[in-house]
Protein backbone atom coordinates (compact mmCIF):
# COMPACT_ATOMS: atom_id res chain seq x y z
CA UNK A 1 0.00 0.00 0.00
CA UNK A 2 2.00 2.86 -1.21
CA UNK A 3 0.61 6.23 -0.08
CA UNK A 4 -0.75 9.09 -2.99
CA UNK A 5 1.43 12.50 -3.39
CA UNK A 6 -1.23 13.79 -1.07
CA UNK A 7 -1.14 11.31 1.73
CA UNK A 8 0.05 12.07 5.29
CA UNK A 9 1.76 10.18 7.34
CA UNK A 10 -1.24 10.00 9.76
CA UNK A 11 -3.62 9.12 6.55
CA UNK A 12 -1.27 6.39 5.65
CA UNK A 13 -1.16 4.90 9.37
CA UNK A 14 -5.38 5.41 9.41
CA UNK A 15 -5.55 3.58 6.14
CA UNK A 16 -3.32 0.86 7.24
CA UNK A 17 -5.23 0.39 10.26
CA UNK A 18 -8.33 0.01 8.53
CA UNK A 19 -6.98 -2.93 6.35
CA UNK A 20 -5.70 -4.53 8.99
CA UNK A 21 -9.25 -4.22 10.98
CA UNK A 22 -11.12 -5.51 7.55
CA UNK A 23 -8.67 -8.75 7.25
CA UNK A 24 -9.59 -9.12 11.11
CA UNK A 25 -13.35 -8.72 9.97
CA UNK A 26 -12.51 -11.22 7.06
CA UNK A 27 -11.84 -13.92 9.39
CA UNK A 28 -13.46 -16.77 11.16
CA UNK A 29 -12.30 -17.36 15.00
CA UNK A 30 -10.02 -20.82 15.28
CA UNK A 31 -11.43 -24.05 16.42
CA UNK A 32 -12.12 -25.40 20.72
CA UNK A 33 -11.33 -29.27 19.31
CA UNK A 34 -11.95 -31.82 22.23
CA UNK A 35 -9.85 -34.74 22.98
CA UNK A 36 -10.32 -37.56 25.06
CA UNK A 37 -7.74 -39.08 27.74
CA UNK A 38 -8.65 -42.36 28.24
CA UNK A 39 -6.38 -42.55 31.72
CA UNK A 40 -8.34 -39.46 32.99
CA UNK A 41 -12.31 -39.79 33.43
CA UNK A 42 -14.05 -36.77 34.24
CA UNK A 43 -11.68 -34.52 32.84
CA UNK A 44 -12.22 -32.84 29.59
CA UNK A 45 -9.46 -31.72 27.16
CA UNK A 46 -9.76 -29.01 24.33
CA UNK A 47 -7.08 -27.84 22.01
CA UNK A 48 -7.32 -24.16 20.81
CA UNK A 49 -6.52 -24.74 17.09
CA UNK A 50 -4.23 -21.55 16.02
CA UNK A 51 -3.17 -23.31 12.57
CA UNK A 52 -6.45 -22.87 11.39
CA UNK A 53 -5.34 -18.96 10.51
CA UNK A 54 -4.38 -17.33 7.12
CA UNK A 55 -0.87 -17.85 8.02
CA UNK A 56 -1.38 -21.02 9.68
CA UNK A 57 -0.29 -20.58 13.36
CA UNK A 58 -0.59 -19.20 16.83
CA UNK A 59 1.48 -15.96 15.94
CA UNK A 60 -1.25 -14.73 13.55
CA UNK A 61 -2.54 -12.73 16.78
CA UNK A 62 0.87 -11.66 17.41
CA UNK A 63 1.69 -10.46 14.26
CA UNK A 64 -1.63 -8.64 14.29
CA UNK A 65 -1.11 -6.82 17.51
CA UNK A 66 2.47 -5.63 16.66
CA UNK A 67 1.62 -4.42 13.68
CA UNK A 68 -1.26 -2.27 15.12
CA UNK A 69 0.90 -1.82 18.37
CA UNK A 70 3.87 -0.21 15.91
CA UNK A 71 1.32 1.26 13.66
CA UNK A 72 -0.60 3.18 16.21
CA UNK A 73 3.07 4.31 18.05
CA UNK A 74 3.93 5.79 14.76
CA UNK A 75 7.16 3.66 13.96
CA UNK A 76 6.42 2.10 10.60
CA UNK A 77 6.19 4.39 7.45
CA UNK A 78 5.16 3.88 3.98
CA UNK A 79 8.11 2.16 1.92
CA UNK A 80 10.25 1.20 5.02
CA UNK A 81 10.71 -2.52 5.83
CA UNK A 82 9.98 -4.20 8.83
CA UNK A 83 12.51 -6.46 9.90
CA UNK A 84 12.18 -9.36 12.90
CA UNK A 85 14.07 -11.78 14.31
CA UNK A 86 11.97 -14.67 14.24
CA UNK A 87 12.43 -19.07 14.38
CA UNK A 88 10.08 -19.27 11.56
CA UNK A 89 6.25 -18.59 12.36
CA UNK A 90 6.34 -14.81 13.34
CA UNK A 91 8.11 -14.40 10.67
CA UNK A 92 5.13 -15.69 8.29
CA UNK A 93 2.58 -13.95 10.10
CA UNK A 94 4.34 -10.76 9.69
CA UNK A 95 4.99 -11.28 6.56
CA UNK A 96 1.22 -11.51 5.32
CA UNK A 97 0.42 -8.12 7.22
CA UNK A 98 3.76 -6.67 5.55
CA UNK A 99 2.32 -7.78 1.98
CA UNK A 100 -1.04 -6.46 3.24
CA UNK A 101 0.64 -2.82 4.19
CA UNK A 102 2.16 -3.07 1.21
CA UNK A 103 5.95 -2.98 2.99
CA UNK A 104 9.00 -4.86 2.53
CA UNK A 105 9.57 -7.33 5.73
CA UNK A 106 13.21 -9.16 6.54
CA UNK A 107 13.17 -12.69 8.65
CA UNK A 108 16.31 -12.70 10.76
CA UNK A 109 15.83 -16.16 11.44
CA UNK A 110 18.38 -19.32 12.67
CA UNK A 111 20.70 -21.50 9.75
CA UNK A 112 18.95 -24.29 11.28
CA UNK A 113 14.89 -23.08 10.48
CA UNK A 114 12.87 -25.52 8.45
CA UNK A 115 12.74 -25.39 4.49
CA UNK A 116 8.95 -25.33 4.64
CA UNK A 117 9.27 -22.06 6.87
CA UNK A 118 11.77 -20.16 5.09
CA UNK A 119 9.66 -21.04 1.68
CA UNK A 120 6.14 -19.91 3.57
CA UNK A 121 7.81 -16.48 4.68
CA UNK A 122 9.03 -16.05 0.86
CA UNK A 123 5.68 -16.95 -0.51
CA UNK A 124 4.24 -14.10 1.37
CA UNK A 125 6.96 -11.62 0.08
CA UNK A 126 9.06 -11.28 2.71
CA UNK A 127 13.01 -12.19 2.22
CA UNK A 128 15.14 -14.22 4.66
CA UNK A 129 18.42 -13.38 6.63
CA UNK A 130 20.37 -16.40 8.19
CA UNK A 131 22.18 -16.35 11.13
CA UNK A 132 24.06 -19.54 12.53
CA UNK A 133 23.98 -18.47 16.09
CA UNK A 134 20.57 -18.07 17.66
CA UNK A 135 22.00 -15.53 19.58
CA UNK A 136 22.68 -13.34 17.61
CA UNK A 137 19.44 -12.47 16.33
CA UNK A 138 18.50 -9.76 18.00
CA UNK A 139 21.65 -7.31 17.20
CA UNK A 140 21.25 -8.49 13.15
CA UNK A 141 18.02 -7.39 13.49
CA UNK A 142 19.35 -3.78 15.26
CA UNK A 143 21.79 -4.34 12.29
CA UNK A 144 19.67 -4.40 9.15
CA UNK A 145 17.19 -1.97 10.81
CA UNK A 146 19.96 0.90 10.77
CA UNK A 147 21.02 -0.20 7.09
CA UNK A 148 17.60 -0.06 5.90
CA UNK A 149 15.96 2.85 7.60
CA UNK A 150 13.10 -0.14 8.71
CA UNK A 151 11.50 -0.81 12.15
CA UNK A 152 12.45 -3.99 13.86
CA UNK A 153 9.55 -5.05 15.78
CA UNK A 154 10.73 -6.77 18.04
CA UNK A 155 8.74 -9.39 19.12
CA UNK A 156 10.51 -10.78 22.28
CA UNK A 157 10.48 -7.31 23.94
CA UNK A 158 6.58 -5.84 22.77
CA UNK A 159 4.96 -9.24 22.64
CA UNK A 160 3.18 -9.27 26.15
CA UNK A 161 2.18 -5.56 25.56
CA UNK A 162 1.28 -5.11 22.47
CA UNK A 163 -1.43 -7.88 22.88
CA UNK A 164 -5.44 -6.39 24.36
CA UNK A 165 -5.06 -8.90 26.87
CA UNK A 166 -8.66 -7.68 28.46
CA UNK A 167 -10.49 -8.53 25.27
CA UNK A 168 -10.62 -7.40 21.94
CA UNK A 169 -10.81 -11.41 20.98
CA UNK A 170 -7.63 -12.50 21.98
CA UNK A 171 -6.90 -16.03 22.96
CA UNK A 172 -7.90 -15.64 26.39
CA UNK A 173 -11.16 -14.14 25.74
CA UNK A 174 -12.10 -16.44 22.63
CA UNK A 175 -11.44 -19.55 24.31
CA UNK A 176 -13.72 -18.73 27.58
CA UNK A 177 -16.55 -17.90 25.06
CA UNK A 178 -15.74 -20.74 23.02
CA UNK A 179 -16.06 -22.94 26.76
CA UNK A 180 -19.56 -21.26 27.72
CA UNK A 181 -21.71 -24.08 26.56
CA UNK A 182 -18.91 -27.17 28.10
CA UNK A 183 -19.81 -29.21 30.36
CA UNK A 184 -17.23 -27.45 32.67
CA UNK A 185 -16.93 -23.55 31.32
CA UNK A 186 -14.18 -22.11 33.43
CA UNK A 187 -11.17 -24.59 33.01
CA UNK A 188 -8.99 -25.36 36.17
CA UNK A 189 -5.61 -25.15 33.64
CA UNK A 190 -4.84 -23.61 30.54
CA UNK A 191 -1.39 -24.76 29.19
CA UNK A 192 1.16 -22.84 26.92
CA UNK A 193 4.87 -23.22 26.32
CA UNK A 194 6.86 -19.70 26.19
CA UNK A 195 8.28 -18.51 22.57
CA UNK A 196 8.05 -14.85 23.32
CA UNK A 197 6.10 -14.96 26.58
CA UNK A 198 3.49 -13.24 25.30
CA UNK A 199 0.93 -16.09 25.44
CA UNK A 200 1.01 -16.57 28.82
CA UNK A 201 0.98 -12.92 29.98
CA UNK A 202 -2.02 -12.73 27.86
CA UNK A 203 -3.48 -15.91 29.44
CA UNK A 204 -2.61 -15.20 33.14
CA UNK A 205 -3.66 -11.24 33.23
CA UNK A 206 -7.09 -11.96 31.74
CA UNK A 207 -8.02 -15.12 34.06
CA UNK A 208 -6.71 -12.27 37.39
CA UNK A 209 -8.48 -9.32 35.39
CA UNK A 210 -12.28 -11.86 34.70
CA UNK A 211 -11.67 -13.46 38.45
CA UNK A 212 -11.36 -17.05 37.40
CA UNK A 213 -9.85 -19.33 39.40
CA UNK A 214 -8.04 -20.98 36.03
CA UNK A 215 -4.23 -21.98 36.28
CA UNK A 216 -1.91 -21.06 34.16
CA UNK A 217 0.94 -24.17 33.68
CA UNK A 218 4.15 -23.76 31.24
CA UNK A 219 5.88 -26.19 29.22
CA UNK A 220 9.68 -24.86 28.50
CA UNK A 221 11.05 -27.19 26.27
CA UNK A 222 14.58 -28.98 26.70
CA UNK A 223 17.27 -26.13 25.59
CA UNK A 224 15.34 -22.96 27.21
CA UNK A 225 15.99 -20.54 29.69
CA UNK A 226 13.12 -20.09 30.73
CA UNK A 227 12.53 -22.25 33.42
CA UNK A 228 15.51 -21.41 35.12
CA UNK A 229 14.55 -17.97 35.09
CA UNK A 230 11.10 -18.65 36.55
CA UNK A 231 12.79 -20.41 39.08
CA UNK A 232 14.98 -17.48 40.01
CA UNK A 233 11.63 -15.23 40.07
CA UNK A 234 9.75 -17.42 42.13
CA UNK A 235 12.81 -17.15 44.70
CA UNK A 236 13.03 -13.52 44.56
CA UNK A 237 15.32 -12.80 42.26
CA UNK A 238 16.51 -11.31 39.03
CA UNK A 239 16.35 -13.37 35.67
CA UNK A 240 17.40 -11.54 33.32
CA UNK A 241 21.34 -11.88 33.09
CA UNK A 242 20.48 -15.95 32.90
CA UNK A 243 21.89 -17.19 28.92
CA UNK A 244 22.91 -20.47 27.55
CA UNK A 245 24.39 -21.32 24.36
CA UNK A 246 22.74 -22.86 21.57
CA UNK A 247 19.17 -22.26 20.26
CA UNK A 248 15.45 -24.64 20.77
CA UNK A 249 15.05 -27.73 18.58
CA UNK A 250 11.15 -27.36 19.63
CA UNK A 251 10.61 -24.19 16.75
CA UNK A 252 8.93 -21.32 18.20
CA UNK A 253 9.20 -22.17 21.70
CA UNK A 254 12.15 -21.78 24.16
CA UNK A 255 14.60 -19.26 24.24
CA UNK A 256 18.38 -18.74 24.90
CA UNK A 257 18.00 -15.98 27.13
CA UNK A 258 14.98 -14.84 29.71
CA UNK A 259 12.82 -11.84 27.23
CA UNK A 260 11.13 -9.03 28.49
CA UNK A 261 7.62 -10.28 27.32
CA UNK A 262 8.20 -13.40 29.68
CA UNK A 263 5.83 -12.46 32.94
CA UNK A 264 6.75 -14.89 35.80
CA UNK A 265 4.15 -13.91 37.77
CA UNK A 266 1.35 -14.45 35.79
CA UNK A 267 2.25 -18.59 35.32
CA UNK A 268 1.37 -20.65 38.17
CA UNK A 269 2.89 -24.07 37.28
CA UNK A 270 6.15 -24.57 35.33
CA UNK A 271 7.74 -27.68 34.05
CA UNK A 272 10.53 -28.71 31.94
CA UNK A 273 9.82 -31.15 29.11
CA UNK A 274 13.08 -32.80 27.42
CA UNK A 275 12.34 -32.67 23.52
CA UNK A 276 12.40 -36.15 22.93
CA UNK A 277 8.79 -36.41 25.23
CA UNK A 278 7.54 -34.10 23.55
CA UNK A 279 8.51 -35.19 20.01
CA UNK A 280 6.30 -38.55 21.13
CA UNK A 281 3.78 -36.46 22.43
CA UNK A 282 3.65 -34.32 19.08
CA UNK A 283 3.07 -37.77 17.46
CA UNK A 284 0.42 -39.34 19.68
CA UNK A 285 -1.34 -35.97 19.45
CA UNK A 286 -1.27 -36.00 15.40
CA UNK A 287 -2.13 -39.97 15.17
CA UNK A 288 -5.62 -39.24 17.42
CA UNK A 289 -6.57 -35.98 15.77
CA UNK A 290 -5.73 -37.72 12.21
CA UNK A 291 -3.13 -34.98 11.10
CA UNK A 292 -0.04 -33.53 11.83
CA UNK A 293 1.09 -31.00 14.62
CA UNK A 294 3.94 -28.86 14.91
CA UNK A 295 6.55 -29.70 18.12
CA UNK A 296 5.70 -27.22 20.54
CA UNK A 297 1.98 -28.53 20.24
CA UNK A 298 3.70 -31.81 21.59
CA UNK A 299 5.37 -29.44 24.73
CA UNK A 300 1.97 -28.66 25.21
CA UNK A 301 0.75 -32.01 25.39
CA UNK A 302 3.23 -33.05 28.28
CA UNK A 303 2.05 -30.18 30.19
CA UNK A 304 -1.53 -31.32 29.74
CA UNK A 305 -0.61 -35.11 31.52
CA UNK A 306 1.17 -32.96 34.27
CA UNK A 307 -2.04 -30.82 35.03
CA UNK A 308 -4.17 -33.84 34.70
CA UNK A 309 -2.19 -35.64 36.81
CA UNK A 310 -2.71 -33.51 39.58
CA UNK A 311 -6.69 -32.88 38.96
CA UNK A 312 -6.74 -36.65 39.50
CA UNK A 313 -4.62 -36.99 42.61
CA UNK A 314 -6.87 -34.05 43.93
CA UNK A 315 -10.17 -35.86 43.17
CA UNK A 316 -11.25 -32.98 40.61
CA UNK A 317 -12.95 -32.99 37.58
CA UNK A 318 -12.92 -30.56 34.97
CA UNK A 319 -11.24 -29.19 31.86
CA UNK A 320 -8.47 -28.27 30.61
CA UNK A 321 -7.31 -26.09 27.53
CA UNK A 322 -4.03 -26.20 25.42
CA UNK A 323 -3.21 -25.10 22.15
CA UNK A 324 -2.52 -26.18 18.92
CA UNK A 325 -0.14 -23.87 18.01
CA UNK A 326 0.86 -24.99 14.22
CA UNK A 327 0.40 -27.88 11.73
CA UNK A 328 3.02 -30.47 10.98
CA UNK A 329 3.27 -29.87 6.99
CA UNK A 330 5.95 -27.46 8.04
CA UNK A 331 8.09 -30.12 10.15
CA UNK A 332 8.26 -32.50 6.81
CA UNK A 333 11.93 -32.49 6.75
CA UNK A 334 12.31 -32.16 10.54
CA UNK A 335 10.36 -33.59 13.14
CA UNK A 336 8.27 -36.30 10.79
CA UNK A 337 11.53 -37.75 9.53
CA UNK A 338 13.51 -40.41 10.40
CA UNK A 339 16.52 -38.99 9.35
CA UNK A 340 16.60 -35.96 11.69
CA UNK A 341 16.05 -38.23 14.65
CA UNK A 342 19.20 -40.42 14.24
CA UNK A 343 21.28 -37.74 13.05
CA UNK A 344 20.60 -36.25 16.81
CA UNK A 345 20.03 -39.12 18.49
CA UNK A 346 17.03 -38.76 19.80
CA UNK A 347 15.04 -41.61 21.13
CA UNK A 348 11.59 -42.15 19.95
CA UNK A 349 10.38 -45.88 21.16
CA UNK A 350 11.51 -45.34 24.91
CA UNK A 351 9.69 -41.72 24.33
CA UNK A 352 6.46 -43.06 23.08
CA UNK A 353 6.14 -45.43 25.27
CA UNK A 354 5.96 -43.44 27.85
CA UNK A 355 3.23 -40.89 26.48
CA UNK A 356 1.43 -43.54 25.48
CA UNK A 357 1.78 -45.11 29.72
CA UNK A 358 0.30 -41.32 30.89
CA UNK A 359 -2.18 -40.76 28.16
CA UNK A 360 -3.91 -44.06 29.85
CA UNK A 361 -3.00 -42.86 33.47
CA UNK A 362 0.32 -44.00 34.12
CA UNK A 363 2.74 -41.81 35.68
CA UNK A 364 4.86 -39.60 33.55
CA UNK A 365 8.57 -39.53 33.85
CA UNK A 366 10.09 -37.23 36.67
CA UNK A 367 10.44 -33.74 35.14
CA UNK A 368 11.51 -30.00 36.81
CA UNK A 369 8.96 -28.66 38.41
CA UNK A 370 8.36 -24.97 39.67
CA UNK A 371 5.34 -23.20 40.94
CA UNK A 372 4.49 -19.60 41.90
CA UNK A 373 2.96 -20.55 45.28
Amino acid sequence: MQPSPAMSQRQWVAAAIQKIEADFNRSADTHLIPMELPGYPGIDLYFKDESSHPTGSLKHRLARSLFLYALTNGWLRAGRPVIEASSGSTAISEAYFARLLGVPFIAVMPASTSPEKIAAIEFQGGRCHLVERACDLDSASHQLARETGGHFMDQFTYAERATDWRANNNIAESIFKQLAEEPHPIPDWIVCSPGTGGTSATLGRYVRYRRHATRILCADPEVSVFFDGYCRAVDGQCPKELAITGGSRIEGIGRPRVESSFIASCVDVMIKVPDALSLAAMRHVSATLGRRVGGSTGTNFVGVLHAARRMRDEGRQGSIVTILCDAGERYAHSYYDPAWYEARAIDVSDSDAAIALAVNGGDLPALPCAALE
